[in-house]
C-alpha cells in the first residue's frame, strides 16, 4: 500500500527483472511476460490464488513488507506513520478481522477499535469491489502469521493523535476520486486500477489545504519530501503524453523506458512489488486510462530528448563488462586528471563507477542507465538535485542503494555534477544550475498547508473558545434561573 510520501523518472536505482531487462524495453506484450505471482499455489483455492493478485495490484507489500509484518516508516506532514502488522496473528495481526472488519478498513479507514490514518490508502480503496475485497481477505488468512508487533508504533503530535478526527477529515476527502464518463471497457478497467487498486494519485496529485486531493490538478505531479512524483497525465510538454500506450506498458512492466524513464524510489517499489507482477491486458487498461485522463500542463516542463547530442556507449558490450569499465574510467579520470575540481571530474569520481563514464550504467547490476532521462531534461532541477543530496533507498533489500553526497560535496560541486548531467546526458544545450540553487533545494522543507502547519495551535484556541462558550452559556441558565 503506497504511502503519502512516496512514485516515475528519476536518476536513481529501479528494480526490474533480470530476463525481462535483457531482452530490451521496447518489445511488444508477447515479449513481456507476467512475472511469476509469488504466494500462488494449484493448492490453493481460486479465490485465494485471486487475493494474492489483488495483493499485488492493490501493492500492499510496498508498505507492509513482503511478509506483511509492517514496521515502514511514511513520511507525512503531521509526522511519521508506521505500517502495521497484517498477518493472521491473533494478538499483534489481523487475525481476529471478519471480511466485514476488512472492508470497513479498506472502504472506510476503521479498524474494529480505532481509526486509520489515511497514509494506508483508504480514501482510493473506498472504491474497491466487494469481489476483490473477498478475495483479498481469503488470501490474507492464508499467508504465515507472525507473532511479534513492528518495533515502532504510530505516535502523532497533538492533535494529530486524536484519530476521531479522522471522521470529519473522512467526511471532506473520501472517496478521493470519482468515476469518468464516456469510458470504453479497457479503460473503465484502467480507471479502477489506477484510482482505486494501485491508487496513483496518492503519489502523484497535490494536495488541497486538509492534506486531500486537489481534485483539479488530478495525476499532475507532487512533491514527496525529497522525492517528486512527477506529472502523468497526457500533458505534452510537463506530462507523459509523448509516451505511447505501449511505452506505459513497458514502463510499468520492467521499470526503464530506453533513454526516456528508469524507476526508482517509491517508483521503483512500485513495480517491484506490484506493476510487473499485473497481467498484460491490466497494463494495458492502465496505459488507455491514463492517455484519457486530462492533460494537466504544470511550470515543470521537460525539454523534447535531442537523441543527437545523447552520448553512446564507447562498445556494444561495455554495459555488461564490469572489467572493461573499470579501466575505461581510469583512463578517463587521469585524461581529466584526478582529484579536479572541474564537474566532469566530480562526475567520475563520485558517480561513474555506478552509472559509468558514458551514463550506461550497469545492467547486470542494476545500476541505473541515466542517458535521456525525463528527470535531468526537466526545467526545474530540483529531482536531480534531490537525488545528489540525498540518494535513494533500494526497491528491495537485494537493490543497490544511491548515495547521497549532501556531506561529501559542497553546493558548488554538486551544482556543477547537476551541470555536467542535464547537458552531457540529458542532450540540453545548456544548464545553469547555481550554488545558490542547490542551497535552496536543499534548505526547502515540507510545505504544509496552514490547518496542518498550525494544526495545534488552532486546536488549543477551539478548546479555549468553547470552553468559554460552555462557560456563558452555563452563566445565561444561571442568570435566568435567579430571575425566575
Amino acid at each position: 500500500m503506497k504511502p503519502l510520501s512516496v512514485m516515475l523518472s528519476m536518476l536513481a536505482i529501479g528494480i526490474t527483472s533480470s530476463a525481462v531487462m535483457a531482452e530490451g524495453v521496447n518489445l511488444p506484450n508477447a515479449s513481456l511476460p507476467n512475472a511469476s505471482l509469488p504466494n500462488v499455489s494449484p493448492a490453493n483455492s481460486e479465490l485465494v490464488n485471486r487475493g494474492a493478485y489483488i495483493a499485488r495490484a492493490a501493492d500492499c507489500m510496498a508498505c507492509h513488507g513482503e511478509d506483511y509484518t509492517g514496521g515502514t516508516a511514511i513520511e507525512t506532514p503531521m509526522g511519521e506513520i508506521y505500517s502495521t502488522n497484517i498477518t493472521p496473528s491473533k494478538r499483534y495481526g489481523i487475525g481476529d478481522y471478519t471480511e466485514a472488519d476488512l472492508k470497513n478498513a479498506l472502504q472506510k479507514g476503521r479498524a474494529p477499535d480505532h481509526m486509520l490514518y489515511p497514509a494506508m490508502p483508504y480514501p482510493s480503496y473506498s472504491g474497491m469491489k466487494e469481489e476483490d475485497i473477498s478475495a483479498l481477505f481469503a488470501y490474507l488468512q492464508t499467508v504465515p502469521a507472525v507473532d511479534e508487533a513492528p518495533e515502532e508504533k504510530t505516535d502523532l503530535p497533538f492533535p494529530f493523535n486524536i484519530r476521531s478526527l479522522m471522521l470529519g477529515w473522512n467526511f471532506l476527502n473520501v472517496p478521493s476520486t470519482e468515476k469518468r464518463d464516456g469510458l470504453n471497457e479497457t479503460q473503465k478497467r484502467g480507471e479502477y486500477l489506477v484510482n482505486n487498486l494501485e491508487h496513483c494519485g496518492t503519489c502523484h496529485t497535490p494536495r488541497n489545504s486538509t492534506m486531500g486531493f486537489d481534485k483539479s490538478m488530478y495525476l499532475s505531479g507532487a512533491q514527496l519530501g525529497n522525492w517528486h512524483a512527477p506529472n502523468i497525465t497526457p500533458d505534452e510538454s510537463s506530462g507523459i503524453g509523448s509516451w505511447s500506450e505501449q511505452d506505459i506498458v513497458t514502463y510499468l512492466r520492467t521499470g526503464e523506458l530506453d533513454q526516456r524513464a528508469y524507476a526508482g524510489g517509491p517508483m521503483g517499489e512500485a513495480v517491484a512489488h506490484s506493476t510487473r507482477y499485473l497481467k498484460n491486458e491490466d497494463l494495458s487498461a492502465i496505459a488507455s486510462y491514463l492517455k484519457a485522463v486530462p492533460a494537466v500542463q504544470t511550470e515543470d516542463k521537460v525539454s523534447a530528448v535531442d537523441v543527437s547530442r545523447l552520448p553512446t556507449p564507447i562498445n556494444e558490450s561495455i554495459t555488461h563488462d564490469l572489467l572493461s569499465q573499470k579501466e575505461y574510467l581510469k583512463q578517463a579520470k587521469a585524461a581529466v586528471g584526478n582529484g579536479s575540481n572541474a564537474p566532469e571530474s566530480l562526475y567520475l569520481a563520485a558517480c561513474g563507477s555506478c552509472h559509468g563514464v558514458n551514463g550506461y550504467g550497469q545492467p547486470d547490476a542494476r545500476y541505473a542507465p541515466i542517458v535521456g532521462l525525463s528527470s535531468i531534461r526537466r526545467d526545474q532541477p530540483d529531482a536531480l538535485v534531490n537525488m545528489i543530496l540525498h540518494g535513494v533507498e533500494g526497491a528491495t533489500n537485494t537493490s543497490p542503494i544511491m548515495p547521497g553526497f549532501s556531506d561529501e560535496l559542497n553546493s558548488e560541486q554538486i551544482a556543477g555534477i547537476a551541470n555536467y548531467v542535464r547537458v552531457n546526458f540529458g542532450g540540453l544545450a545548456s544548464s545553469d544550475v547555481s550554488a545558490d540553487d542547490v542551497d535552496r533545494i536543499a534548505n526547502t522543507g515540507v510545505d504544509k498547508p496552514f490547518l496542518i502547519k498550525y494544526a495545534g495551535l488552532l486546536a488549543i484556541i477551539g478548546i479555549i473558545v468553547a470552553i468559554a462558550i460552555i462557560v456563558f452559556i452555563i452563566r445565561a441558565i444561571l442568570r435566568s434561573r435567579r430571575r425566575a
